[in-house]
Order: C-alpha cells, then structure tokens, then sequence
C-alpha cells in the first residue's frame, strides 16, 4: 500500500526527513512514533501530498505520490493533527460539502455520507452545528471527512489528541472496526493505544527509522536491562549485597517501601529472570518474601531506550 525510498524533506539547513525507507502492506494499522520533531509530520504531509520532497520517492496505491499525485491522494483520507472544520455548519452539510470537493455527486454522496455518518457514530448528531460538538464528536467529524470517499489509505495525526479516556476508547474501537477495510497509519504520542491497536509500528527520531516491527517484535528486541521488584524482612545492606552477586544480576538499588519490609529495583540482564534464584536465596537465608514480580517490558520502554539522549 504505501512503499517508501530514501526519502527526504530539507528546510533551508535543517534536514526533517533523512533518507528514510519502509513498506506498509495493505491491511494493516501502523503506529508511526517519535518524539517531538522527530519528522512524524513531515512524512505524512509528504505521503499525502501537502508537501513535496527533496529528494527520494513514494508510492501509494502504486502511485507516485510526486508525479501522479492527484491519482495517489485520491486513495488517501488524511486526518491532520488539528482538524480544520467549518464550525458554522452543519455536520451533514459540511461532509456533503466534502464529498463534493472528492469528487462525489448525486446518490453516490449521499450513500458515501451516510455510511461515514454510521461509522463515526455521527448521525443522531447530523443536523447540529459543528461548533456546538465536544472535541471527541468534532474528531469524529474530522474523521468522517477523511473516510467520505472510501479511501484505501487512512492517514491519521494524533486521532486522539485532547481526548478524555472514555473518548479515547472510543476512538480506539472505531480505528480498530476500520482496520477490517482500511490500511491506517497513525501518528501519536500514546503509546499504550498503539500496542492496544497496532500490528505493526515504525519508531524515528531525528529524522530517521530507527526501528520497525511488531510490538512484540520490538520489545523482544529490546537491549534495556530486566527489572525485578523484590520485597524482604531482612537487614538492607546484607540483602542488596547478596542478592548483587546472583548471576545475571546488573544493579540493586533499594526502595522506599514505607514499612519494615525491605524492597528492590534488581536490574537484570536483557532476556533473563531471576526470580527464582533470588526466591532461592531467600529461602536459604530465612528470609521472609512478601513481593516478588518481574515487569514486563511495553512498547514505553522500547521507545525510550531507541530516542533517549543520555
């Protein structure tokens, strides 16, 4: 669906975009993550044709976004960061608005708007006035705008930006029903939403991939330290020291647990669990165990340790 070579975007001496390359096949939901100026707008503006490249080349659909553009953006729903909405208007009227600039007429908008309506959950809010919406109804809007013409590619920056909980679940559930007959790609900082809804993920900074994969994939891969939290009835320093010479075992740094119990941060190396020989040590001392848990490494933990600069 979207095919991707050495693409780049240069304003004046800042390079954006540094000779990046990946596939997206069709089907899929892609989270596209970096952290603040990392080149996540960049692309996708570049992707949709709101901007034009420097040099390198892409395709969407198997059109080239650059020499065929008005052909690839009709495979795309783009929905920017900060929807853009006639606030003035009605929602149907302004999505019959819409389907007229892509191009629909007659029958085939009112049976495009509908179906948009549906999906989005807009149609017992139709007849309002876009400025009287919650943002959580004006972001549906705004992606109602973007499926209007039943795009192949749905193209999302920040879909959930400035949503409460319960309007990000709800975004979330709507992305997931639309991935059954969309490829998506999306752009956002929250990073539990896209383990929760995405099969595939490519992580920049700087400009430039540095990862790309499954979320299980990823955090697989992950380089970063294993981490264990013990807690114990038992003197502190005799304990870290004891536990610090355990195989495998990188750091011991003692918690604050607010009682008599002693509790650790055991950093262990990457892919290992020593739980049961600290549960071993434990019962050779006498010591008496009241937590023992190993955490499990997220796709936060995979992000920070590929964009972290210490």
């Amino acid at each position: 669906m979207i095919e991707v070579h050495n693409l780049s975007k240069q304003f004046g001496r800042h390079r954006a975009v540094k000779d990046i390359s990946f596939n997206v096949g069709s089907g899929n939901i892609v989270g596209f993550l970096g952290p603040n100026g990392a080149g996540k707008t960049t692309t996708l503006r570049m992707l949709t044709g709101y901007l034009p490249a420097t040099s390198g080349s892409a395709r969407v659909a198997g059109y080239d976004i650059f020499r065929e553009s008005l052909k690839a953006r009709q495979k795309i729903g783009y929905m920017p960061e900060n929807v853009p909405l006639y606030s003035e208007m009605r929602v149907r009227e302004y999505l019959r608005y819409r389907a007229h600039l892509k191009g629909l007429r007659g029958h085939d908008a009112r049976s495009h708007i509908g179906e948009a309506m549906d999906l989005c959950g807009l149609t017992h809010v139709r007849r309002k006035m876009i400025k009287t919406l919650s943002k959580g109804y004006r972001q549906r809007v705004g992606l109602a705008d973007a499926l209007v013409h039943k795009p192949d590619l749905l193209i999302l920056d920040e879909p959930t930006n400035g949503l409460d909980p319960n309007q990000i679940r709800s975004i979330r559930n709507l992305i997931k029903q639309l991935g059954e007959n969309h490829t998506i790609m999306i752009s956002t900082h929250i990073l539990h939403e896209v383990e929760m809804t995405c099969n595939h993920v490519i992580i920049v900074d700087e400009g430039k991939i540095k990862a790309t994969g499954s979320p299980t994939e990823l955090i697989n891969d992950m380089r970063a330290a294993g981490k264990i939290t013990v807690e114990l009835h038992a003197d502190a320093e005799t304990t870290s020291a004891a536990i610090a010479r355990l195989d495998h075992v990188k750091k011991v740094i003692q918690e604050d647990s607010g009682d008599e119990w002693t509790k650790f941060s055991v950093y262990v190396d990457s892919g290992t669990d020593s739980r049961e020989r600290i549960a071993n040590l434990a019962s050779q001392y006498g010591w008496p165990v009241r937590t023992i848990y190993r955490h499990q490494a997220t796709l936060e933990d995979v992000f920070v340790e590929l964009t972290r600069k210490d």
